[in-house]
């Protein structure tokens, strides 16, 4: 059984919450770890509040922030320099809310008209480049591959063979189980040719909507239950099994949770987490 510990909550699950009622949304959940985002309705990932207040109110409150959620096309070349900007600042608020990794996600756009040799090349390439700011902040970077069909990383085998070329142990992955389901990597790819010790963070939502794989989206993703189609219950399973002893953040997308009043959040999140540990 996996530990109450080792679970999360991104705070896409409640995006209209302010930062303090987030955190006691978390508490009362029985949870203490937390995923900030930095594309909440204009919010920056603390509220605009100075980080020395943001992690005092962590601290009085038993939160561990897990990562800030995140970097934006990492992997474009011809963004670089606004996404090197970006980073700078995210490392820099990271650093001192005690927070521990940034989340870096890939491209994901229909008009990336790059090559799978240029996308991987410019993937390794923006990891070189910010690799020794995060090796001097001693912070991690989560590459998150995006499973969409216009993703520009939407494989973990692509992520390890990208992270090995950089040559910087700072870079773990985020294995999406819904971007996994929907992605090009089968589940035998576990423990097989991709070594489960890259993975950094493990994101768990579930889809119950009776429509095609090819047609999940964002806004389909829920809290895992009985009904998810994916069998997110049984990723994170073999995660474990295969010595995965990290971090499983709940990030459902879908209005139908966002939009849930805090008690039956709080009740459909506790569901949740009794069936994934039973």
């Amino acid at each position: 059984m996996i530990d109450l510990h080792r679970f999360s909550l991104n705070r896409i699950v409640s995006p209209s919450l302010s930062l303090a009622k987030f955190y006691d949304l978390v508490i009362s959940s029985g949870l203490r770890k937390v995923e900030l985002r930095n594309d909440i309705g204009g919010k920056d990932p603390i509220d605009g509040m100075k980080s020395s207040e943001a992690m005092a109110l962590a601290e009085e409150r038993g939160i561990e922030v897990v990562t800030i959620n995140a970097l934006q096309k990492f992997n474009l070349a011809s963004a670089r320099a606004k996404a090197s900007a970006e980073l700078d600042a995210m490392i820099e608020l990271a650093s001192t809310i005690g927070c521990k990794a940034i989340v870096l996600c890939p491209n994901n756009e229909a008009s990336d008209s790059r090559s799978q040799a240029q996308r991987a090349a410019e993937t390794t390439e923006a990891l070189v480049a910010y690799g020794p700011r995060f090796e001097k902040a001693g912070l991690f970077g989560y590459v998150e591959p995006l499973g969409f069909g216009i993703s520009s990383l939407a494989s973990l085998v692509v992520a390890q063979e990208c992270i090995k070329k950089s040559g910087f142990p700072c870079y773990k992955t985020v294995h999406d189980t819904f971007h996994h389901y929907i992605g090009p990597d089968d589940q035998s790819i576990l423990g097989a040719v991709y070594d489960i010790g890259y993975t950094g963070l493990v994101h768990i939502s579930g889809v119950e909507s009776d429509i095609a794989p090819s047609e999940y989206r964002d806004g389909h993703r829920v809290l895992v239950g009985p009904a998810d189609r994916m069998k997110s219950k049984e990723q994170i399973q073999r995660l474990d099994q295969l010595g995965y002893t990290g971090v499983f953040s709940f990030e459902p997308f879908s209005p139908a949770v966002q939009k849930l009043g805090e008690a039956d959040l709080v009740a459909v999140i506790k569901k949740s987490l009794s069936y994934l540990m039973s």
